[in-house]
C-alpha cells in the first residue's frame, strides 16, 4: 500500500510539474518583454510610438501564469478534459494526440510522470515516510524540473534556485537531510565553486563558459546534500557530460549550441542522493591506495 500510494502521489505531481516545465520558461519571457517594452517606451519622443508600445503591453497582459488558464492543447488551444488529464492513462486513451487537431502530443508528459511517480517510490522506500524522506522527495521534484527547463529552453530559473536554497537550508536547521553547517558551507562553495570557474575561463579566454544558473543550482544543491555531496557532484555531472558530448562527436553531431549542464547536476544529484555512500566509499579506497 505504501508504494501503490507513493507511485499514485508521485503521478499526479508529476501531472503538475509538467505545467511548471511547459509554462514558467513562458511566464519568464513574457516578463522580460514586458519590461523591455516598458525601458523602450521611456526612450521614445513620438506619442504615436508611445501610444503603440502601451497598446502592445496590454494586449499582452492577458493571465497566464502556473493556475490560469486550464490544461489546453498548446496547438489548436481546446481546453483538454479531466478524463484525458489522468496522469499516463490521458496520454494513452489519446493515443499520444490531441483529439481535436491531431496533433501529436510530446511524449515527455507521460515520461515526466513516471519519473515522479519513480522518484516518489524510491526516496519513500529508501528513506520512509520521515522528513528526510519528504524532503528529498521535494528535491527529486525540484531537479526534474530543472533539468527539464534547461534542456528544452536553456533556463535554470531564479524563481525555483533561489527560493530552494533557503528552503534547503530551513529543513537542514532540523537535520532533515544533512547538519545545517554542511548545508550552509554547501550552498557557499557550490555558488563559489563554480563562479570560480567561470572567472578563470572567462579570464583565459574572453568568452563565458557556463551560465550564472549553473551556480545558483549547485548551491542549491550544497543546500540541500551538504558540501561532502559537492565534489561527487561535480565529478559525475562533468565526467556524463563529457561522454555524451563525446557520443555525439563520434556520430558526427556537431554542436551548434553550448552543453546545457543543468541535465548532468541533475542526473549526478540523483546518484548522490541514492548511492552517494557507496560512491565515497569507492572514492576513499581509491585515495587510500
Amino acid at each position: 500500500m505504501t508504494i501503490l500510494f507513493s507511485l499514485l502521489l508521485g503521478l499526479f505531481i508529476g501531472s503538475f510539474l509538467n505545467v511548471v516545465i511547459h509554462r514558467l520558461p513562458i511566464m519568464i519571457r513574457n516578463e522580460w518583454q514586458k519590461e523591455s517594452y516598458s525601458i523602450a517606451s521611456e526612450f521614445l519622443k513620438d506619442s504615436r510610438e508611445k501610444d503603440s508600445l502601451r497598446n502592445k503591453m496590454i494586449s499582452d497582459n492577458g493571465i497566464y501564469n502556473l493556475a490560469l488558464p486550464s490544461s489546453h492543447c498548446p496547438f489548436c488551444l481546446k481546453s483538454i478534459g479531466y478524463r484525458h488529464n489522468i496522469p499516463i492513462l490521458g496520454f494513452l486513451f489519446l493515443r499520444g494526440k490531441c483529439k481535436d487537431c491531431q496533433n501529436k502530443i510530446s511524449v515527455r508528459y507521460p515520461m515526466i510522470e513516471f519519473l515522479a511517480a519513480l522518484a516518489t517510490c524510491l526516496c519513500f522506500y529508501e528513506f520512509s515516510w520521515t522528513l528526510s524522506g519528504a524532503s528529498l522527495a521535494l528535491l527529486s521534484y525540484v531537479l526534474i524540473c530543472l533539468a527539464c527547463i534547461d534542456y528544452e529552453s536553456g533556463l535554470l530559473p531564479d524563481s525555483i534556485t533561489i527560493p530552494f536554497v533557503w528552503i534547503g537550508l530551513m529543513l537542514n536547521y532540523f537535520e532533515a537531510i544533512t547538519s545545517f553547517e554542511q548545508a550552509f558551507w554547501g550552498a557557499f562553495f557550490g555558488y563559489l565553486i563554480f563562479w570560480t570557474v567561470y572567472q578563470g575561463f572567462k579570464l583565459l579566454t574572453g568568452k563565458e563558459g557556463m551560465g550564472y544558473g549553473d551556480f545558483k543550482m549547485l548551491a542549491m544543491l550544497g543546500a540541500w546534500l551538504g558540501i561532502v555531496s559537492i565534489p561527487a557532484i561535480i565529478m559525475i555531472s562533468s565526467v556524463s557530460c563529457l561522454i555524451i558530448v563525446c557520443l555525439l562527436s563520434i556520430r558526427g553531431r556537431a554542436l551548434s549550441e553550448p552543453v546545457r549542464f543543468g541535465p548532468f547536476l541533475a542526473f549526478a544529484s540523483f546518484t548522490v542522493i541514492f548511492w552517494g555512500e557507496e560512491i565515497n566509499k569507492i572514492y576513499l579506497n581509491i585515495m587510500s591506495l
